[in-house]
């Protein structure tokens, strides 16, 4: 299967695709429509202009810094997962978006890195759980939430993982408990992004390591790669090196790059004709 990631609705009409994902609410904050026959996609808890706006809501690391868009260890700003105003507006956004179309994705679903959050809200919360450790606690309340989406979504839902497959680093960091979020969603989209894909043996290494990771786990696995800056012959051989492991190859935010790569598969795929 093939698709791809877009903010330019007629994109999602054409043919060589299988799958389109639609930004509707971006790392920015700014919202868009949803719209019919997408893949509606969310930015969950990243999002920079409540981040910035609205100091209720933001999270905080652990030495008391707002998770701002120009904190040194983010490119986003970030709302605590913890907020349940802010949760409710996310769900109500989710179901919005199965209104034109069923499935929907969810992206930056996680805590913003493993020093967050150490807002009053979440220290609190933590103190009243029934868990002693604060890892499995951040866990909860993500899966809590995906848990959440699941009931709203009639279709797929789709989740996008961190590129990190190792076990143990998706929980430390961002409060990911992949065998848990499994039981909910459809699929995890996993982006491998590059400006020029040089090299492809890291692609085969961590597409490799996220299909074996997931093989025991009754979910898909979709791999997304950047499809803006390289050339569509090093773009083609990152999406031939990915596409043993992944039930799914998504191309992001520039489709016509995507389809030159699909139609000159298609045609070295036809029988040629001699005339003479």
């Amino acid at each position: 299967m093939y698709g791809i990631v877009t903010r330019n609705a007629e994109e999602l009409e054409w043919p060589e695709f299988d799958v389109g994902f639609y930004e509707v609410k971006r790392v920015t904050g700014q919202h868009g429509d949803p719209v019919e026959g997408a893949v509606n996609l969310v930015s969950c808890f990243a999002d920079t202009a409540s981040a910035a706006t609205e100091a209720d809501v933001v999270a905080t690391d652990a030495s008391g810094r707002p998770a701002t868009k120009d904190h040194p260890d983010l490119d986003s700003g970030y709302v605590c997962p913890s907020d349940e105003g802010y949760r409710n507006g996310l769900l109500e956004v989710i179901e919005a978006c199965t209104i034109p179309s069923d499935d929907v994705r969810l992206d930056e679903v996680g805590f913003p890195g493993a020093a967050f959050c150490h807002c009053e809200r979440c220290d609190d919360a933590f103190a009243s759980s029934a868990y002693d450790d604060r890892a499995a606690w951040r866990a909860s309340v993500i899966t809590e939430f995906v848990a959440d989406a699941r009931e709203r979504v009639p279709g797929d839902l789709y989740l996008t993982l961190h590129p990190d497959p190792y076990p143990g680093h998706l929980l430390e960091r961002s409060g990911i408990d992949v065998a848990a979020l499994a039981t909910h969603v459809d699929e995890f989209v996993v982006p491998l992004y590059d400006t020029a894909y040089g090299t492809t043996y890291w692609l085969e290494s961590l597409a490799s390591g996220f299909a074996d990771r997931l093989a025991d786990l009754d979910v898909r696995l979709g791999v997304e790669l950047y499809a803006v800056d390289p050339e569509v012959d090093a773009l083609a051989d990152a999406a031939a090196t990915v596409e043993e492991y992944a039930d799914g190859v998504y191309f992001g935010y520039h489709s016509g790059n995507a389809r030159a790569v699909l139609r000159r598969w298609d045609a070295e795929a036809r029988e040629g004709v001699e005339w003479g």
